[in-house]
């Protein structure tokens, strides 16, 4: 046994993915999450399997976890914190700072002379765990900080790994996909890394870091909003129809031009990289859906995100991103009634100015190279929704 390891969110993710791994290393599984149902179910559930589908499917078992109501027994975490040896989180970038204040009393507990806590958030969003350390960073007297940062360490990481929507019947076990990567950075451990066997140690991040975000996140997210435009439910059929196709490779194409120039992977093996996401796009065993993959257009199509992100730095190297800005104007067509910003996407499309939803949508001003490209898309917009 490696230690005990405390992770956010007991989801499909956090289950199929991160707990998993940190399982498989040889960590005490603690998931701490606020959906009573799913708190109580684990408890009850001595054990649960996660299925991986592909070419060569598998299933492994995990057991030996426990589970905590994050939100009706949160001393409970914060004891737990106060002598864990890892910290990780899967619960949705938007979430870090609700989950912040209860890893701080963690640390604020943890005994001085303890070994560092390592915290990794593991999201899909670029530095999260820097994201996730100011938010507790915020929890603490000034006076106080120095003495509780020096209890943690605060790192960087890089997920990837298809976890689709469950069916209702699965209970706890968790449908994935065989491939899975989960980068970390190496240096704020200063050579005592913890032992978890299936992490990639990488001296720099970033790379890794926007590789898959503008490579797997841009090109599930574009699939799914011109499959979504298609009438395209699932999807792998997404890809398998000739015009969504040619979308996501025209879009892969436009991301792989900034990533090659920007971090100097070779133009071979980035496109080897898209190669086998597309071949894991397809993947029939995986019974995923649009719907599901577009939910929260807000977010992704915010300033930093997947399709605005890579487009904007395009734009600012001369190349203008035809592939990426159609596929924002796919995105504005998501219309999907349960999902809240999908809703609130489309009230604002009926409601604001093409300049006011430009600006508010994607985070773009006037000055930006591609503010132009993507007013147009947007004084198509305004005015009638989806």
């Amino acid at each position: 046994m490696s230690g005990v390891a405390v992770h956010f969110g007991a989801g499909n993710i956090g289950r199929g993915f991160v707990g998993l791994i940190l399982h498989r290393a040889g960590y005490q599984v603690v998931f701490a999450d606020v959906v009573d149902q799913l708190i109580d179910t684990l408890n009850r559930t001595p054990s649960y399997q996660v299925k991986e589908v592909g070419l060569d499917s598998s299933e492994e078992r995990v057991d030996g976890y426990r589970a905590i109501n994050s939100r009706g027994d949160e001393p409970a975490v914060i004891d737990e914190i106060a002598s864990a040896d890892v910290v990780t989180t899967a619960v949705g970038p938007t979430v870090l700072r609700f989950v912040a204040p209860v890893i701080a009393a963690g640390l604020r507990k943890r005994p001085g002379g303890a070994d560092r806590l390592a915290v990794m958030a593991c999201e899909n969003a670029i530095n999260a765990t820097d994201v996730l350390a100011e938010h507790i960073r915020s929890q603490v007297p000034d006076a106080e900080w120095p003495a509780v940062a020096a209890r943690a360490v605060f790192a960087n990481t890089a997920v990837d790994r298809i976890v689709p929507a469950q069916s209702a019947e699965e209970g706890l076990d968790v449908t994935v996909e065989t491939y899975f990567e989960w980068a970390i950075e190496r240096p704020p451990f200063g050579g005592d890394e913890p032992s978890i066997p299936d992490a990639t140690w990488v001296d720099d991040l970033a790379p890794y870091i926007e590789r898959k975000l503008f490579t797997v996140n841009t090109g599930h997210a574009t699939t799914a909003y011109h499959g979504f435009a298609r009438g395209i439910r699932k999807l792998s059929d997404a890809l398998a129809d000739d015009v969504v196709r040619a979308a996501v490779e025209g879009v892969l194409g436009e991301t792989k031009q900034l990533l090659v120039a920007k971090h100097d992977f070779s133009d071979e093996a980035q496109q080897a990289y898209v190669d086998k996401i597309l071949q894991r796009f397809a993947n029939p065993y995986l019974p995923d859906t649009v719907d599901r993959v577009g939910r929260q257009p807000l977010r992704k199509l915010s300033r930093s995100e997947r399709l605005i992100g890579p487009a904007a730095e395009l734009a600012e190297r001369g190349i203008r991103p035809r592939h990426l800005v159609a596929t924002v104007e796919a995105a504005l067509s998501f219309d999907v009634p349960d999902d809240p910003e999908s809703v609130e996407l489309q009230q604002l499309l009926r409601t604001l100015t093409a300049e006011e939803a430009t600006e508010r949508i994607t985070g773009l001003k006037p000055a930006d190279p591609l503010y132009a490209d993507v007013l147009a898309v947007l004084e198509r917009r305004v005015g009638r929704g989806a």
